[in-house]
C-alpha cells in the first residue's frame, strides 16, 4: 500500500460530501404510515380486553378490581410498536403515535393507567356482553392480571360455575 493510494482515497471521500443527515439539530418529519407508541384515550375505551388478549408481547395487562372496575395497563417495556391493538380495538381508543424518540431512564415514564368504569346491565347486573365479532377475541369472566409485578397471568373463570354436564367415570377392570 502506498501513500499515494491513500492519498486517493481520501479525495474521493471528500468530494462525496455529506452523506447523513443532520439529524437532531434539523428533525425530519416522520412518515405518514409510522407506527410510534400506543396511546390509549380513556373516554373511548370500552374495557373489552381484546388489545391485552391480542398482544404478542403481553404488555397490555388486565385486572377487574370488582364487576364494575376494570384496571388496564401498559407497561411499554417490550412493545415492538406492532400496532395490533390499534387494530382489533373496535372503539379506536388506541391510536399509534408518531413519536419515535422514546428513549428514557426509568421504565416507568412508558406507562399508562386506565380505571374503567364498566357499564351494569339494570335486569341482572353483569356487565354489557358484546355482540360482535370481538366477542370471540374476549376471555371470558374476571381477568387477574398481576398489575403490582407486571404479568400476565391467564386465569379466567367461566360464565356458569357448576358444571352443565359431569364427567364421565369409567371404571377399569
Amino acid at each position: 500500500m502506498s501513500v499515494l493510494s491513500k492519498l486517493k482515497e481520501t479525495v474521493i471521500c471528500l468530494s462525496a460530501g455529506r452523506v447523513t443527515l443532520p439529524y437532531p439539530a434539523e428533525a425530519k418529519a416522520v412518515p405518514e404510515n409510522f407506527r410510534g407508541r400506543p396511546i390509549f384515550d380513556a373516554n373511548r375505551c370500552i374495557g373489552c380486553a381484546g388489545c391485552a388478549n391480542n398482544c404478542p408481547a403481553r404488555e397490555i395487562l388486565v385486572f377487574d378490581v370488582c364487576q364494575e372496575i376494570r384496571i388496564l395497563q401498559y407497561l411499554g417495556r417490550r412493545c415492538t410498536y406492532c400496532g395490533r391493538c390499534a387494530d382489533v380495538c373496535p372503539e379506536n381508543a388506541i391510536t399509534m403515535s408518531h413519536e419515535f424518540e422514546n428513549a428514557t431512564g426509568q421504565v416507568g415514564d412508558l406507562h399508562q393507567r386506565l380505571e374503567l368504569f364498566m357499564s351494569t346491565c339494570q335486569r341482572c347486573g353483569r356487565c354489557f356482553r358484546g355482540s360482535t365479532v370481538l366477542e370471540n377475541l374476549k376471555m371470558k369472566g374476571y381477568r387477574f392480571d398481576d398489575i403490582a409485578n407486571e404479568r400476565w397471568i391467564f386465569r379466567s373463570r367461566a360464565y356458569f360455575s357448576d358444571p352443565v354436564a359431569g364427567d364421565i367415570h369409567i371404571e377399569l377392570d
